[in-house]
């Protein structure tokens, strides 16, 4: 049941027949963990808790820095210096103080992050760099637990959901990290402040969509987003009966991080 004040804070998704009472008391059951609390997860981390997801998990060893304000916009200028899941479970808690924000003040690796994902519901990937991205990957298709990619770069973005067993993964997309220096880092070449935004409320959409049992995931089709065309497009993946972890005789059993593969995007640190 619904209390009172929940009843009132969530009117307007209650009033949506694909949500109420029982959608959102869905909400408030589930559990989404944000890995990378940076420019894709600062939004999602905000809408997840105004919708009332019930419990979320930060991921993130970094500090917030001046260079990160121009785009991670749930650390503002009095937080620099401060512990990133830190400065976000903060605006979280004044945005919504009935939810639960646990934090994990580390870096996500082949030897913490099963520990870490086991018992949510969904995850959602805001990390910057391919390393993280495959062994997010894996994790989750390891654990049987759906997840939302993204990745950003000057005005471009794109993103896919995963539902391990039934649509195509990271690695059905690419096997492997592109060589070093292959692929130019943010900090080369620049990111848009508002390109993060765009593509994290889609995870965050995603996530929620999730929770709900509602609508069409964007499972087995990458939405490609540029900013300056404003244009968005969609590519079919199918599941690859050779990818090397969820083929059909795969060859990734444990996982391993990927020590040579490079910086994607400045998203999760500075």
């Amino acid at each position: 049941m619904l209390t009172e004040e929940q009843i009132e804070r969530y009117q307007r998704h209650i009033a949506l027949k694909e949500v109420g009472g029982k959608g959102q008391r869905k909400l408030l059951d589930g559990r989404v963990l944000i890995i990378g609390a940076g420019g894709l997860g600062a939004p999602a981390a905000l809408y997840l808790a105004a919708a009332g997801v019930g419990t979320i998990g930060l991921v993130d060893a970094d500090t917030v820095d001046l260079t990160n304000l121009q785009r991670q916009v749930i650390h503002f200028t009095p937080d620099i210096g401060k512990a990133k899941v830190i400065s976000a479970r903060e605006k979280m808690a004044a945005i919504n103080p009935g939810i639960e924000v646990n934090t994990y003040e580390e870096w996500a690796h082949a030897g913490n992050i099963m520990g870490i994902i086991i018992g949510y519901d969904f995850v959602i990937d805001g990390t910057d760099n391919f390393a993280a991205k495959f062994l997010i990957n894996d994790a989750c298709v390891l654990a049987g637990i759906p997840y939302s990619h993204a990745g950003i770069l000057r005005f471009d973005g794109q993103t896919i959901t995963v539902k391990p067993g039934e649509s195509a993964c990271y690695r059905c997309i690419f096997p492997g990290p592109p060589p070093k220096d292959a692929i130019p880092t943010c900090s080369q070449t620049g990111v848009i402040g508002v390109l993060p935004g765009v593509l994290g409320i889609i995870q965050a959409t995603e996530a929620i969509k999730f929770l709900l049992g509602k609508g069409e995931l964007l499972t087995g089709r990458m939405l490609i987003y540029n900013a300056l065309e404003m244009d968005f497009n969609e590519v079919r993946i199918n599941r690859d009966p050779k990818c090397p972890i969820c083929g059909e005789t795969p060859s990734i059993l444990e996982l391993k991080d990927e020590v040579d593969a490079v910086t994607h995007c400045d998203l999760g640190k500075k």
